[in-house]
């Protein structure tokens, strides 16, 4: 459903600077909401009709596009049970120890044959 806030001319416009400034995606993952999918169609539509390169797939599901919800979800695991953050300093750097721990722990970050210990240790020296 189109809102007041998010109608298909925003949604458009937003998808046409996005696509301008970084490569053309091969498709795209988007919630159910309307004012997104009348925009990505609507980019369609011009792509087609210029023929400024291939058309993009809508891949439209609820669920497609919350991988950044799944990465925190541990995020959210270890932080539900406090009573919150009462200042922002420490909430950044509380979240930032998290991540940090959560990377070594995934491996993005390069071990050179150290544990995850020493890994965190390092980072913290």
């Amino acid at each position: 459903m189109l809102s007041a806030k998010r109608d298909k001319a925003a949604a458009r416009r937003f998808f046409k600077r996005a696509i301008s400034t970084n490569v053309t995606p091969d498709r795209i993952a988007i919630d159910n909401g309307g004012a997104n999918l009348a925009g990505l169609q609507a980019v369609n539509v011009i792509r087609k009709f210029t023929g400024s390169g291939r058309l993009i797939r809508i891949m439209q599901s609820k669920y497609l596009n919350n991988m950044i919800e799944q990465d925190h979800r541990f995020i959210k695991r270890i932080t539900r049970p406090t009573l919150g953050f009462k200042e922002f300093h420490s909430a950044a750097a509380t979240l930032a120890e998290i991540e940090t721990e959560h990377m070594i722990r995934k491996g993005q970050i390069a071990a050179n044959g150290k544990t995850g210990f020493q890994q965190f240790a390092a980072l913290a020296a």
